[in-house]
């Protein structure tokens, strides 16, 4: 039977369809060495952590990595490519759960829920509630996405139509935008948003993105939240702007390591809340994810291509491999 490696575990519904497929097996630890290691002689690698470039050296029998999700940051795309190892992801799926988080969040910021819930449990009802003071609506603001893919569409459709609020966007094809929505530079957008989302890919043009001088352009009333990926901020210019006060708070769920050092700065601001990479985690975008990637594995194993393949290219090296 074909050998399907998966760096973690999967919905129960996904792992049952690939045992059915071929020889399931499940990474004992999503580091690098075990890794190596574990998923020698697979067929195909399911990958929810991220793969080294030695893993598609002498991989004789590898068809394909599947992402269990939408980013691709984690699979070494030049180096898959170059042995001919297909590429797919399952774009979407998690899109609404991602999006249901930045909301959860943001309100949860603009109503410091984080030093009211603390103070309510350890100083009383009047301390908790004297946080209202500072609460302010989410409603009539300008919501700022930057990354227009399946979660920033998401993002808009609840912020315009949920919440009512003015959308602007930047986007790599702002003729994609949805109508009513203004497209506006980083620059722009960061200087106008009362609420800056950032949900786009990790490419060497969005890391660093966020740098300084754009948050220094920030409002201080304003608010960021990152559910992109951690390096496309700048830590130390949104620590320092976060600990003077130059901006209202940060949500963010995603870091440039992770996890996330026990005495980091960000685990002790009131004014942020951290999640450990979990925004488009929940049972059911699980399922969701699971049965995607399942479908792609299958559909590479019966001879097809995958319906999400990111490389092309890989194609007619890939079909020399497995003539």
């Amino acid at each position: 039977m074909p050998i399907i490696f998966s760096t973690h575990s999967l919905h129960p519904v996904s792992e049952s369809k690939l045992k059915d497929a071929g020889d399931l097996r499940i990474a004992t630890a999503p580091d690098g060495e075990t890794l190596l290691r574990e998923g020698r002689g697979a067929n195909i690698v399911i990958v929810r952590a991220p793969i080294p470039t030695a893993f598609f050296s002498d991989a004789p029998q590898l068809r394909a990595a599947v992402r269990h999700g939408a980013g691709l940051d984690m699979i070494p795309y030049d180096e898959a490519t170059a042995a001919g190892v297909l590429i797919a992801n399952v774009p979407g799926v998690n899109a609404p759960t991602v999006a249901e988080h930045v909301f959860m969040v943001t309100l949860a910021l603009l109503r410091q829920f984080r030093p009211m819930d603390r103070d309510l449990r350890t100083k009383g009802w009047t301390a908790g509630r004297a946080h209202s003071d500072q609460a302010i609506d989410l409603g009539g603001r300008v919501l700022g996405v930057i990354g227009m893919g399946n979660v920033g569409q998401a993002i808009y459709r609840i912020g315009k139509h949920g919440f009512g609020l003015d959308v602007v966007a930047n986007s790599r094809t702002p003729a994609s935008l949805p109508e009513g929505v203004r497209f506006l530079d980083v620059d722009d957008l960061v200087a106008t948003a009362d609420i800056v989302v950032l949900c786009c890919p990790l490419t060497p043009e969005t890391t660093g993105l966020m740098n300084k001088s754009r948050i220094d352009r920030m409002k201080p009333s304003a608010i960021l939240v990152n559910v992109s990926r951690g390096p496309v901020v700048d830590d130390d210019a949104l620590i320092a702007a976060l600990i003077e006060g130059r901006i209202r708070g940060a949500a963010l769920d995603v870091f440039s390591t992770q996890p996330l050092p026990a005495d980091h700065p960000y685990l002790h601001l009131d004014n942020v809340i951290v999640t450990p990479h979990l925004a488009g985690i929940t049972e059911e975008s699980m399922k969701r994810m699971g049965l995607g990637a399942a479908d792609e594995v299958i559909r590479i194993l019966n001879g097809e291509l995958p319906v999400n393949l990111r490389n092309p290219e890989a194609v007619e090296h890939y079909r020399r491999r497995f003539a």
